[in-house]
């Protein structure tokens, strides 16, 4: 059984910084695609960024592009997410996400797309 556990949430100034980790255990990750995503209550969940664990290069947002960066450590089976320049928009609660049997050539940022999903941490962000 696939587990994903997501930490290093928690409270930061505007302009400050978090970097989020996701313990991923219970599969063999070569062919996963791994993304993050969050969401806001009442609002729908938003992709941010996505990676595989061993083929190619990172996918952003728009709206994260040049501010958050995602990376993977496959010794730890451990993926990050580097969060700069936080603003408080940035509120929410971010997902970790699993995509097994992933394509080697398409990022997944569809939320639908992801077979597993890790319990969430909260993320605030103060002015």
């Amino acid at each position: 059984q696939v587990q994903l556990v997501e930490s290093g949430g928690g409270l930061v100034q505007a302009g400050g910084s978090l970097r989020l980790s996701c313990a991923a255990s219970g599969g063999t990750f070569s062919n996963y695609n791994m993304g993050w995503f969050r969401q806001v209550p009442g609002k729908e969940r938003e992709f941010l960024a996505t990676i595989k664990w061993s083929v190619g290069s990172p996918y952003y947002a728009d709206s994260v592009r040049g501010r958050f960066t995602i990376s993977r450590d496959n010794a730890k089976n451990t993926v990050y997410l580097q969060m700069n320049s936080l603003e408080p928009e940035d509120t929410a609660v971010y997902f970790c996400a699993a995509k097994r049997y992933a394509s080697a050539t398409y990022y997944y940022t569809d939320g639908g797309d992801y077979d597993y999903w890790g319990q969430g941490t909260q993320v605030t962000v103060s002015s």
